[in-house]
């Protein structure tokens, strides 16, 4: 196939995914934001057990892809060798703070949008905006001058993920603690997923947790293996169809900013519908048909101007957060969980903390009595 129908075969890929992405978002009603404020406030695991079965699924699909010989972790941005960890939590805990500032991260604000939600659409904006500014422009300088500076050079030249460098230490044949870390790590979240009756009898949350971790699978053997195949001008093997020239799975920041560098930039040819970009398109328009087909699609605006400003900071703090740790809650809570990166193990935590310390101060503040009370109480 040429190279050209090549990249616009795994486009269409991209659209296919996202928009079973998005159709599962919405009748599930699955957000990362939401798995950490139903602890937080409710003290309810369900949404993030979906979350931890998306990736145990994810995890043993993307392992067994890369076992076989159908994937090379090595040609992601999830794997190499230098480990920028200032990078990853600062970027994991603005994240994790701009997702609550939001009402939710990259996933949801398109899940919403297909549903009429007018307050995603700004978020959108701002979240893409925030993230081309640290990709290239003026937030870029401190990304790559201060926070990517902190960083170290792993022991071994195997890249950073966990079977990599415990095989390393143990002197064990790497394909074998691939397949015994990817085991044990996704034994112990389905025990913990699974020993809940409430979750087990909840279709809803066992459906999305199925189901996205499948997806990611998908777009791992989409892009790593069907997009892979021989450059015509430098006779090398290279990877079609993704922004990254790597292979991709699910991860919504970059796509985000670059869907809107080629709505700005239509006219230009070397602008190109991609994987992700696909994705991102997808999931708006799953959405939307279930929100028609559920008779749900209604619009939705901001309620005041104090609400518009805090949406619009936590996009800032999400595009700028997800770019600086590479990845946002899908993007290195799942897609680069599933390789078992460590840098996507510590960006995953990063974000769960700033979300649950921006939501226990949003509820200590909500606790708190305003002036008018405290002078009735004590005149």
């Amino acid at each position: 196939m040429p190279a050209s129908n090549l990249a616009e075969t795994i486009a269409w890929w991209g659209i296919g995914l996202g928009t079973v992405l998005g159709f599962v978002a919405n009748k599930c009603n699955f957000c990362t934001m939401g798995a950490v404020s139903d602890i937080v406030n409710m003290g309810d695991w369900g949404r993030m057990r979906t979350w931890l079965l998306a990736i145990a699924v994810a995890m043993i699909g993307t392992n067994a892809l890369a076992y076989l010989g159908y994937l090379d972790l090595s040609k992601t941005s999830y794997t190499g060798n230098v480990f920028p960890w200032l990078a990853y939590i600062v970027g994991g805990v603005c994240f994790g703070v701009g997702m609550t500032l939001a009402s939710g991260c990259g996933y949801k604000s398109l899940a919403r949008i297909g549903s009429g939600n007018l307050k995603s659409l700004v978020v959108l904006v701002f979240f893409g905006l925030a993230a081309m500014m640290t990709m290239k422009g003026l937030l870029g300088v401190f990304r790559l001058k201060v926070l990517q500076v902190p960083a170290f050079t792993l022991m071994f030249d195997q890249g950073q993920t966990l079977p990599a460098q415990l095989a390393n230490l143990g002197g064990i044949d790497p394909g074998t603690m691939q397949l015994v870390t990817t085991g044990v790590i996704a034994l112990a979240l389905l025990l913990f997923v699974m020993k809940d009756a409430d979750f087990r009898r909840n279709f809803d949350n066992n459906l999305a947790g199925f189901i996205i971790g499948l997806v990611v699978i998908a777009g791992w053997y989409v892009t790593g293996h069907l997009g892979l195949a021989e450059n015509p001008e430098t006779l090398e093997l290279s990877y079609y169809g993704t922004n990254s020239r790597l292979a991709e799975s699910i991860s919504l920041t970059g796509p985000i900013a670059f869907s809107m560098e080629l709505l700005s930039y239509w006219s230009d040819t070397s602008k190109a519908v991609t994987f992700g970009i696909g994705v991102a398109f997808g999931i708006a328009i799953g959405s939307c048909i279930y929100a028609v087909l559920s008779k749900s699609f209604r619009l939705e605006h901001f309620s005041s101007t104090e609400d518009m400003l805090r949406h619009i900071a936590g996009a800032m703090l999400m595009g700028f957060g997800g770019v600086t740790s590479t990845g946002c809650s899908i993007g290195q809570g799942l897609t680069g969980v599933s390789t078992l990166s460590m840098g996507s193990l510590l960006t995953f935590f990063s974000i769960v903390m700033g979300a649950a310390i921006t939501m226990t101060i949003q509820y200590n503040l909500m606790m708190r009595p305003s002036y008018s009370e405290a002078s009735a109480r004590f005149p």
